[in-house]
């Protein structure tokens, strides 16, 4: 796959990254074996081959659920400028 310099623009401009003249030309290259490696893994045969959750057949310890802190929600809701019904209340800033 070949990345044209505007779609390596269109991509900075959204990652919101500033690159020179020279990065976009690496990025470009970089991108392309990465697409390379994806297609390459596509066209792996995979007919037959059951997914697998975990490749090895291990059970993981879990420890006993239990609380080890303190409650210190209205301490620290104390400090907040204003809460409301054990809430943090904030200005709003997005609009909708």
């Amino acid at each position: 796959m070949s990345f044209s310099p505007q779609t390596i623009v269109t991509l900075a401009e959204l990652a919101r990254i500033a690159l020179t003249d020279e990065e976009r030309t690496q990025m470009a290259a970089e991108l392309e074996r990465v697409f390379l490696l994806l297609d390459r893994l596509q066209a792996a045969p995979t007919e037959g081959v059951e997914p697998l959750a975990h490749p090895l057949a291990q059970s993981q310890r879990l420890r006993e659920d239990h609380v080890t802190e303190p409650d210190c929600r209205d301490a620290l809701l104390a400090l907040a400028p204003s809460s409301d019904a054990g809430l943090y209340l904030v200005p709003k800033v997005i609009d909708a």
